[in-house]
């Protein structure tokens, strides 16, 4: 049924392994300069425990494929997907339930295929499986996917997913757009999430990884990830912000980057030496190789204090074909084309919903988050898990804004009406810059982080965008099109377990078309010793489910 399974050991992978020595022994890792492990829309994603060394140094890890980052997914537009993803967790050490998010990837009328544990599914118990099915009409560009289950992506259950366009606007400003062109920013932690969940505080990573690969201060001189280019060809390089809490400072040595695609969006070509990448962000650049052939820095510093190039650290290369095989000796800069996100606009047009002026739109919400003892707050509520998914409740007969869990972070939103969302900045929540992520939803940034001035006519839209230093005010714009509960938080992850996230109960009248597609299985993944789950399971009629939605498989 599902032709692309992924071993759990991920055999199939073992043709793009290479050994290093780690601080602890021998083990595996994707090697740079390679194709990563591509899987079709249509595909089973199996999620494992694995001792890896991306950076030098062996630790276990909550891998989909066994492999990090994960298997690309490689869909063409208007493909309908269809993944089940398959626990096979067995540490102890780290969460072994699970759940994975499709982040960018709108859900229209299908809510509970989203993967957010607690808000649209209870999470995939250990040796269980959910089958994922939905579409994304009309959406191309660069995405990703990711554990929604507490802070488990730390722990490496993330990897990227492209939805090509065979009738790309662009495709006449590069050359080369496939699998070598991904480039995915990540940070590593040696220690497993459940010990870093413990600091209410920053949180620093061990190393920085460009496509899998990196090195740790005094660690071993692993390997690092090889971009492979030929000279006088475009590139239509997407990269990817998998990180769990840094941002980072994209750049190539000798190189400019033309940005033509942000989280989805194509946009109007805008031409930077440097590229901030939030976590969650995703950016489509086309960078021309017309340099002599030679080795050239890839730099990814974050936004952590004393960051460092020393001994290849936050570093990959990019490589011409004829170059030895052998480290850069380029130098950054200098920079003269900065990025501005208020630059940045749609490359057809795409119309702001409402009233042209700030506060005019039909629903007006200010959210202002602020840091207490370690513990985040949006509008003094700090956000909480509730014991039966958001959906669920809303499915199952909660009238009322106030009847809806977790109490005060549930925001109800009327159908078809324009909403307005500002993020002031007051410098009262630490560890920013901040990226806000709305599942189910492009929004139109309307006013910028590093600008008082507003943009009615042709503003970004995106799905994740920063909330800016101390005197911002981040406003978005979105029209309720879309019913179900849809997660709006800050995406690195440390900041949302520990409460920065809001749930926007969204045209509840429609829910209606949520429930005709939902299958079975999805009821079934809330556990039956759970008084508050099973009370609700009873009010939900799963006859008015998808016909012939099968249950749930159990593995033995």
């Amino acid at each position: 049924m599902f032709p692309n399974t992924i071993l759990a050991g991920c055999l199939l992978a073992l043709s793009h392994a290479v050994s290093v020595v780690s601080s602890r022994s021998d083990y595996d890792v994707s090697p740079s300069g390679v194709p990563p492990f591509t899987i079709k829309p249509i595909a089973e994603l199996v999620v494992v425990n694995k001792v890896i060394a991306p950076d030098g140094f062996a630790r276990s890890a909550t891998l989909a494929g066994g492999i990090f980052p994960g298997p690309l997914i490689k869909a063409q537009k208007n493909d309908n997907f269809s993944i089940n993803v398959v626990n096979r967790l067995h540490d102890q050490n780290m969460p072994l339930a699970t759940s994975v998010h499709w982040h960018g990837i709108q859900q229209k009328k299908t809510n509970w295929a989203d993967g957010a544990s607690f808000i649209t599914q209870c999470p995939i118990p250990q040796n269980r499986s959910f089958l994922h099915e939905f579409s994304a009409h009309d959406q191309t560009g660069t995405f990703w996917y990711h554990s929604h289950f507490s802070t488990q992506y730390c722990d490496g259950l993330r990897g990227p997913l492209v939805i090509y366009d065979p009738e790309d606007p662009h495709q006449e400003l590069y050359d080369i757009d496939d699998e070598n062109t991904i480039i995915t920013l990540s940070d590593w932690y040696h220690d497993p999430t459940p010990k870093l969940n413990k600091i209410f505080g920053p949180v620093t990573s061990n190393s920085t990884l460009i496509n899998g690969l990196g090195r740790y201060r005094g660690g071993p001189k692993s390997p690092l990830s090889v971009i492979n280019v030929e000279q006088g060809k475009r590139y239509r390089f997407r990269i990817i912000g998998l990180s769990c809490d840094p941002s980072y400072n994209f750049t190539i040595d000798g190189h400019t980057m033309t940005i033509i695609e942000a989280d989805g969006i194509e946009t109007i070509p805008e031409t930077v030496d440097s590229l901030p990448v939030l976590a969650g962000q995703r950016y489509s650049v086309v960078v021309f190789a017309n340099q002599p052939v030679d080795n050239y820095w890839v730099r990814a510093p974050t936004n952590q204090p004393n960051q460092t190039f020393e001994g290849g650290l936050n570093q990959a290369i990019l490589r011409y074909n004829g170059a030895p095989d052998e480290d850069p000796t380029s130098t950054p800069g200098p920079y003269i084309l900065p990025f501005n996100e208020g630059r940045l606009a749609p490359l057809l047009s795409i119309p702001v919903p409402g009233f042209p002026e700030i506060g005019k739109a039909d629903v007006n919400i200010n959210l202002l988050a602020t840091t207490v003892n370690g513990v985040f707050r949006v509008n003094n509520v700090s956000y909480h898990n509730p014991p039966t998914p958001v959906l669920l409740q809303m499915l199952s007969g909660a009238r009322h804004p106030s009847d809806l869990l977790p109490s005060e972070s549930v925001y109800e939103l009327p159908s078809n009406k324009v909403v307005e969302i500002a993020l002031p900045n007051t410098g009262l929540a630490f560890g920013g810059p901040h990226p806000i992520h709305l599942h189910g939803h492009t929004f139109a940034v309307v006013r910028t982080s590093g600008s008082s001035t507003t943009n009615f006519v042709n503003p970004i839209w995106r799905d994740t965008v920063t909330m800016g230093s101390t005197g911002d005010n981040v406003t978005i714009r979105f029209v309720t099109d879309n019913s179900g509960p849809w997660f709006l938080h800050c995406h690195i992850d440390f900041h949302l377990n520990h409460g920065f996230a809001v749930v926007m109960a969204e045209a509840r009248d429609k829910i209606a078309t949520v429930n005709a597609s939902i299958p079975a299985s999805w009821v079934s993944l809330c556990p039956s010793n759970q008084p508050s789950s099973q009370a609700r399971l009873g009010f939900f009629n799963t006859t008015t489910s998808r016909p012939g939605s099968s249950n749930l498989t159990t593995l033995q």
